[in-house]
């Protein structure tokens, strides 16, 4: 037995080292960490439990029947992280560049199917060259065992993709298809086809960096969720982020211990809002006074900064803030700002993740390029997302809730629960000096008659009254008091149903 036991740990050992101390010397010079050196900073200690360590490559084409690695180029299994159930598997460098073969997809496709079936998320660690081209068409069977699997896991569990070296070719479609994507900058990058190909059909000269790095997918393609200087704060990271989210559609967002009262009052709020209706004021602030001891976990914070999404907690659960950003284009919604906000919207409606919404939008932002660029399918998609979620909605009304944009922006009509309005709010078509423009076209070349006419309609419409009026908002409150409110409103919400009209699904203006 004991030469059967040592025999066992020497297989173990040689699995262990993945494609040995030269090549994990090399992915150390890099900056970056080995697979297994990631799973363990990322999963609580000793929790980690491995599957298939000895499952190997079956082809012989090549000539590959003689160089077999156990493993095959990634680590899957199961483990926890803060006490919490979650697959995971990283794509190993070391070992055949990470490369997918049929065996390797294998080992993806069976943690994702236990993920599904165990209700729990799965965590993805990119870090590899794209097919392995020697397998030919098997490879590419894999992917798409792989992809059909995400598509079945939308909505059921929550899939998270980290990006922490090269992703490219197929790589590149499941994490597109997961529900957050993260990267590390500088050592990572994502694309279909490399710069060499690039240049040969495009005849464009760029580095992997300036084709596909971190800046690029956050900053402007929107691949991207978030970007992190190295593995090691990367990793960490996701353990916080991890926090925010159920384990499964079955689960309801979990909820951490809170020292914060909910009742606190935030003094300060009550002059947040400047006098000038055109100067603006940092939206952040107003979420971070009312989340639970400040802790805010920003999505996509450098796209679209008009609009700013992510996750807080009140009372110890998760919740979803979605907020308009006066400090950046007067909080206008565009193109951009629609679609992050309709994509996040979904995801927590998935989950059940309760939403509070704070509203400053001056409408849609005018122009040739929106226009041009599609706005209106893209705003639609907001519409879309708002409208048929029937998680728990809340929202808040700061300022500005101008035309269409008053609409989409979770209002009563869009089915949110509970609306509120600051004092300070201005629910109208436009703003006083369109307005009055239009409906006093007449009067236009007298300034002191425009100006009359414009009072009045400041004091007639610029103000959350009359919508209070007819019940489309359910109170106006005091910004001081905006934590303990919504609170309020979610425990009422905590037992929401929502009875559905049979449909196969939905079909969102994509």
């Amino acid at each position: 037995m004991k030469k059967i036991l040592e025999e066992l740990e020497k297989k173990r050992a040689g699995a262990r080292a993945g494609g040995g101390e030269a090549r994990t010397k090399a992915q150390h010079d890099k900056g970056k960490l080995t697979a297994r050196e990631r799973i363990e900073l990322l999963l609580d200690a000793k929790s980690f439990e491995e599957f298939d360590m000895f499952v190997e490559h079956r082809n012989t084409d090549f000539g590959a029947e003689k160089n077999r690695i156990p493993g095959d180029g990634v680590v899957t299994g199961w483990g926890t992280i803060n006490g919490r159930m979650v697959y995971v598997f990283a794509k190993d460098f070391t070992v055949f560049g990470g490369s997918l073969s049929e065996a390797h997809a294998q080992k993806i496709c069976k943690i994702q199917d236990m993920a599904m079936q165990n209700g729990a998320p799965i965590i993805g660690l990119f870090d590899a060259g794209g097919a392995r081209i020697q397998e030919g068409v098997a490879s590419l069977a894999g992917y798409g065992e792989v992809f059909k699997r995400n598509a079945l896991a939308s909505g059921v569990v929550p899939q998270i993709s980290v990006i922490m070296g090269p992703c490219a070719g197929g790589d590149v479609y499941s994490p597109a298809m997961t529900d957050f994507v993260f990267m590390v900058r500088d050592t990572s990058y994502m694309f279909i086809t490399g710069p060499d190909v690039v240049k040969t059909v495009t005849q464009e000269d760029v580095t992997p960096e300036q084709l596909g790095g971190a800046h690029v997918h956050t900053h402007k393609s929107a691949v991207a969720d978030g970007a992190y200087e190295n593995d090691i704060i990367c990793i960490e990271q996701m353990r916080r982020f991890f926090d925010f989210m159920p384990l499964s559609n079955r689960d309801k967002p979990p909820h951490w211990p809170s020292e914060d009262d909910p009742i606190r009052f935030e003094p300060s709020l009550d002059t947040l809002i400047p006098a000038s209706a055109n100067k603006p004021y940092d939206m952040k602030e107003l979420i971070h006074k009312v989340v639970d001891e400040g802790d805010f976990f920003e999505i996509q914070e450098n796209f679209a900064k008009n609009l700013i999404v992510g996750f807080g907690r009140l009372e110890g659960s998760t919740v979803g803030f979605v907020a308009n950003q006066p400090m950046v284009l007067a909080g206008v919604l565009d193109s951009d700002a629609s679609r992050k906000a309709a994509r996040f919207v979904r995801f927590c409606d998935c989950f059940c993740i309760p939403i509070v919404t704070f509203v400053d939008v001056p409408g849609f932002m005018p122009g040739t390029a929106q226009e041009h660029g599609g706005i209106i399918k893209h705003g639609a998609k907001l519409l879309f997302a708002y409208a048929e979620a029937t998680t728990p909605k809340v929202t808040v009304i700061t300022r500005k809730a101008y035309g269409g944009a008053y609409d989409v922006m979770a209002s009563k009509h869009l089915r949110a629960d509970v609306n509120y309005a600051w004092p300070t709010a201005e629910i109208a078509v436009m703003g006083a000096r369109g307005a009055v423009e239009i409906i006093f076209r007449k009067e236009a070349g007298d300034k002191d008659k425009l100006a009359e006419r414009t009072k009045e309609y400041e004091d007639r419409f610029l103000n959350p009254f009359i919508a209070a009026s007819r019940g489309y908002i359910d109170d106006v409150i005091m910004p001081h008091s905006t934590r303990w409110r919504i609170a309020r409103a979610l425990r009422m919400l905590r037992n929401k149903q929502v009875p559905k009209i049979w449909k196969k699904h939905d079909n969102i203006p994509l």
